[in-house]
């Protein structure tokens, strides 16, 4: 879904924070054909939080009969890409021959290194039907030692994804450790991303962590006297015992860990060095990444180095 647009950085509404609260970003919903994608990382007052890169909020989005995501091959080195579905499926393909099926709920990492070319489409069964569509996808820029690695792909089912509840609100620990839970799913550096439902009323007190932001994906939270908004993603201060407060129904997703540095972004490319940028756009202008087993008539032109 990163593709749907090549620009890297979209324009946000900052509010300076105090205390805990550091900074708000307001994401700028882009509409791409039927359905909007807010995008709050990477923009130019915030490029990271901890090891994330980026954080796009598609939909939700309805679409008729015959009509859905289909996003052509596509290549990325330098990073790690997580994908989520609150709502719908898509289905995964990869140039290491992975076909995975994303259903709501499962966590679908896929380990680009040094260099993975793969596409994000449906089924022809769900295309068939009125279907919905809503899902984040999150990249994780990898540590220097790690930029360079063999490429791989994880699929993690919902069921084994730990979840508890904490003073009545329900969560899970999707990577890292957090409330006593770790997760499963591979990571390089110290990572975190817990996903939570509040009703109204309900607080949290959130893990800590080097560099944290929260978004809200639904509702409304309250952080000390700042209210944060559906969409908003708070940046968070390193301060000990931070408490969000729902006022509403509300859903998020807790990212953060350690820093890792600086990242140059271009296009699908991630990495600390800006010539390595610029060999893997000559690749992919060239043919010289590999393609992906039964998904290889098309794939989108590389766009201007603006992109």
């Amino acid at each position: 879904m990163s593709n749907l647009s090549q620009a890297s950085e979209w324009p946000c509404d900052i509010q300076a924070g105090c205390s805990a609260l550091e900074m708000l970003i307001h994401p700028v919903a882009r509409d791409l054909g039927g359905f909007s994608v807010r995008r709050s990382l990477p923009n130019p007052q915030r490029r990271m939080i901890g090891p994330w890169i980026f954080f796009d909020h598609m939909g939700p989005a309805d679409f008729p009969a015959g009509q859905g995501i289909n996003v052509r091959p596509h290549p990325h080195i330098g990073l790690a890409t997580v994908t989520y579905l609150f709502e719908g499926e898509m289905l995964h393909r990869d140039s290491l021959g992975s076909v995975q099926r994303i259903c709501p709920g499962d966590l679908n990492l896929m380990v680009c290194g040094r260099g993975i070319v793969h596409s994000e489409r449906q089924r022809p069964e769900v295309l068939a039907q009125p279907q919905r569509l809503h899902a984040l996808q999150l990249w994780l820029a990898l540590p220097e030692a790690d930029e360079e690695i063999e490429p791989a792909f994880h699929h993690y089912p919902a069921a084994e994804l730990p979840a508890t509840e904490v003073d009545g609100v329900a969560l899970r620990v999707m990577m890292g450790e957090a409330y006593g839970l770790r997760s499963p799913v591979r990571s390089f550096a110290e990572t975190l991303y817990v996903e939570a439902a509040l009703a109204a009323g309900q607080s949290l007190i959130l893990p800590d962590a080097a560099q944290r932001g929260v978004y809200v994906a639904s509702g409304e939270l309250r952080i000390g006297d700042s209210l944060i908004p559906q969409y908003a993603m708070a940046v968070l201060s390193a301060d000990a015992r931070v408490q969000i407060e729902a006022t509403t129904r509300t859903r998020i997703a807790l990212i953060g860990g350690e820093s890792l540095g600086e990242r140059h972004i271009n296009w699908n490319f991630v990495s600390s060095r800006r010539a390595r940028i610029a060999q893997a756009r000559d690749d992919w202008a060239q043919g010289r990444f590999p393609t992906i087993p039964g998904d290889d008539q098309e794939f989108i032109p590389l766009p201007d180095s603006g992109g």
